[in-house]
Formats: structure tokens, sequence, C-alpha cells
């Protein structure tokens, strides 16, 4: 096998084993707008790390304004590695988000809060309670 052709072998099992590497991937996010329709911002979130940001446009004398960002704060921050979403609901004067875990069924709710994301904790519901079992119909009255 000449030089080259095991240059290109190796350089491709190299760029495959750190293409694989899960501390090498691309970050991959979804984005929401928050549904109070007098706020302009927009929810980010890690599909994978569940971690929430927020950025929204600001005035700013003399220009075109900026981008306020809002970076992830109390239970914001990456949660155990997952499948992540964000959901707004239709509440038109609700500033926050959902964000949910498409695996497991958690949900919690995210809003900003003194500059920063906050999220409440992940949770389910709690799991429906069984009905008891009938009792045994009584057997049926005999006619005289």
């Amino acid at each position: 096998m000449g030089r080259h052709l095991r240059g290109v072998l190796a350089a491709v099992s190299l760029t495959v084993a750190v293409a694989g590497s899960p501390s090498v991937r691309a970050a991959s996010f979804d984005f929401v707008p928050a549904p109070q329709t007098d706020l302009n911002r927009i929810y980010r979130i890690d599909k994978y790390s569940g971690e929430v940001s927020s950025c929204q446009y600001g005035l700013q004398e003399g220009s075109v304004g900026v981008t306020l960002c809002f970076g992830a704060g109390e239970g914001a921050g990456p949660q155990p590695p997952g499948e992540y979403g964000i959901v707004s609901s239709r509440h038109e004067r609700e500033g926050g988000v959902f964000r949910v875990n498409f695996r497991t069924g958690e949900m919690s709710v995210c809003y900003v809060f003194d500059e920063k994301v906050v999220c409440t904790p992940q949770t389910n519901p709690p799991p429906l309670a069984r009905p008891a079992s009938p009792a045994p119909a009584a057997p049926a009255a005999q006619r005289p």
C-alpha cells in the first residue's frame, strides 16, 4: 500500500474517531417565541442537554438597537442527556415556555427572571391511581 493511501486512511480513521466522540458533537438547537404578544423574545434550547437561553430586541439610542440575551440561570442549565424541545403555550400574556424531554415525558417551565433564564424542576405528572376492583355483584333476588 502506498504511503499516500496509508496517510489518507489514517486521516479518515482519525476523522471518524473524533466525529464519533460525544465531546465533539455539533450543537443542535430549537427556537420558539414567547407566547406573550407584546414581547419580542425568543427562547433557544440545546436539544441534547436541555440548556435554555433567550434573546430579544432592545432599543439603544443612536443605533439600530441591540440584541439582549439571557443565559441559563437556576434550573435552565444542562440536564441529563436526552431529547429536549421547547413548546410555547397559546396564552397570549405568558412570557415563559415549557421545556420538554421527549424521552422521559418530563416537563418544566422556563422564563426570564433577573436577566437570566430560570426553569422549574423537570417533572412528570403523578401516575394514575388504579381504581379499586369493583365489589362482586350481589346474587339476584329470587322472585316468589
